[in-house]
């Protein structure tokens, strides 16, 4: 996992979410956003099944879904990128993923509101993914979501993924607002890493996936987020 100093500029210091003047809130979305993980394991399950192999719990695998295709084959598989026989696997995955996007997939509890009471205050939201436009796409249509979100960047919307800054900036772009503008909240480092180098107040969510390398308080974010109600009182919404 990269650095916590990588990309990385001194983040906003906030005493009152007041004095940012937020105009709009970036939201990833795989462990922000929306709980995919049963859907993400129940793939990678898929293909050791196919296999002859036990499928792994729920538990094992959770964490390594910001990590996508790469940490769910390599977690059901102990393979690296690098490795024999990871690309088929990755490619068999993804295909399988894609015709299960919506089994289990849901709004994390309290999103639904949190959303809802963002659009009634006036503000502007989107999504900033590393998932691809083939998956994101369909998921958040069919959650409902795609004629909500102001803003929608995909992994490969730009020539660069996160934690490079540049999908914040276009998702900025996009609504016509100044990346100082903009708050981004992620469960992943890459997304910490991503905010900051953008230039936005840039929040942890403490209810997604985290994966397994430094923990949430060392990543450097501006506010360690326990749950979607909390961000409405940083906001002063609530």
């Amino acid at each position: 996992m990269s650095s916590p100093d990588a990309l990385a500029t001194a983040p906003a210091v906030l005493d009152a979410p007041g004095a940012l003047r937020v105009g709009a809130v970036l939201f990833d979305l795989d462990g922000t956003l929306v709980d995919s993980a049963p859907d993400l394991a129940g793939a990678a399950n898929d293909l050791r099944i196919a296999r002859g192999l036990d499928p792994l719990p729920l538990e094992r695998l959770r964490p390594m879904v910001g990590a996508g295709a790469r940490g769910m084959v390599g977690t059901a598989f102990g393979l690296q990128p690098h490795d024999e026989g990871f690309v088929a696997l990755r490619d068999e995955f993804l295909d399988r993923y894609a015709g299960r996007l919506l089994e289990q997939t849901r709004l994390f509890p309290a999103v639904a509101e949190l959303l809802d009471a963002i659009e009634a205050a006036g503000l502007a939201w989107g999504v900033v993914t590393n998932k691809a436009t083939r998956f994101t796409l369909p998921l958040v249509e069919g959650l409902g979501l795609h004629h909500r979100a102001a803003a929608l960047v995909c992994g490969d919307t730009t020539p660069h993924a996160k934690p490079h800054p540049e999908p914040l900036w276009e998702a900025a772009r996009r609504l016509g607002m100044a990346p100082q503008q903009c708050v981004y909240i992620g469960d992943d480092l890459r997304d910490i890493l991503a905010g900051r180098a953008a230039g936005m107040a840039t929040l942890a969510a403490g209810w997604g996936y985290l994966g397994e390398g430094e923990p949430i308080e060392r990543w450097g974010a501006d506010l360690v987020l326990n749950s979607p109600p909390q961000l409405l009182k940083w906001l002063e919404l609530a």
